[in-house]
């Protein structure tokens, strides 16, 4: 029915659209730094944090795929995912080569994709659906 379809968006598109968004919205911070704790970006690999922002985003994409998607998209919910999470990261470095202080990099999106592996191989062999 309309309301399921309504409420499937509601509860597995829209926090990976609005995941996404935050991801754009920090890549287009000069100094997006600023907005978490300093430690953060003092005790922790740049690269270690974009596998772990780009695990999330597969997490979200996964769960879309697998559930609100319709069954033949769901048994490739996991590729889809690393797929989607990887492009949006291409996108990502596209977009930070625009911003003033901000810098692209080949090795940042290979450890996107690299985190969006971990994080849908790993959500789906947790939720072994």
């Amino acid at each position: 029915t309309r309301q399921d379809t309504m409420a499937q968006v509601l509860c597995y598109w829209l926090p990976a659209a609005l995941y996404a968004g935050g991801i754009f919205f920090l890549s287009a911070q000069s100094h997006p730094e600023d907005n978490f704790p300093s430690f953060l970006f003092k005790e922790v690999s740049d690269k270690v944090l974009h596998a772990v922002e780009y695990g999330i985003l597969a997490v979200l994409c996964y769960r879309a795929f697998r559930w609100a998607a319709g069954a033949p998209i769901a048994r490739q919910a996991v590729v889809l995912a690393i797929l989607t999470a990887s492009v949006y990261g291409i996108t990502d470095e596209v977009h930070q080569a625009f911003v003033p202080l901000r810098e692209s990099s080949w090795q940042d999106w290979l450890a996107d994709t690299i985190g969006a592996v971990i994080g849908a191989m790993s959500w789906r062999s947790i939720r072994s659906e």
